[in-house]
């Protein structure tokens, strides 16, 4: 859906600094490759971001608002089940002592 929204709308993501590139980005000097737009980090960021922007998945009746309400909640309940429980890492970092 995000890609036909684009095609819909004329959007050139050159324009707005996602590529395509065509050479390195790695050997870009570091200010330039921080201008580059990044993506959500982790799950609660996307469902966040997903909150704020998803008129392009009411287009053409695909999905409703209830149902991306809905699932951005269901995803949230996993936000927080994951949140409430140490990684493996932080298992071994805190508990072998």
């Amino acid at each position: 859906m995000a890609g036909i929204d684009g095609i819909k709308n004329r959007i050139d993501p050159t324009e707005h600094n996602f590529g395509p590139f065509d050479e390195n980005i790695f050997g870009w000097p570091e200010e330039k490759r921080n201008a580059m737009p990044a993506i959500p980090a982790n799950l609660e960021a996307a469902l966040q971001e997903l909150k704020k922007d998803h008129d392009y998945l009411l287009q053409g009746g695909v999905f409703s608002e209830m149902l991306i309400d809905g699932f951005i909640e269901e995803k949230m309940k996993e936000v927080a089940a994951v949140n409430e429980r140490p990684t493996p890492y932080e298992m071994n970092l805190y508990f072998t002592l």
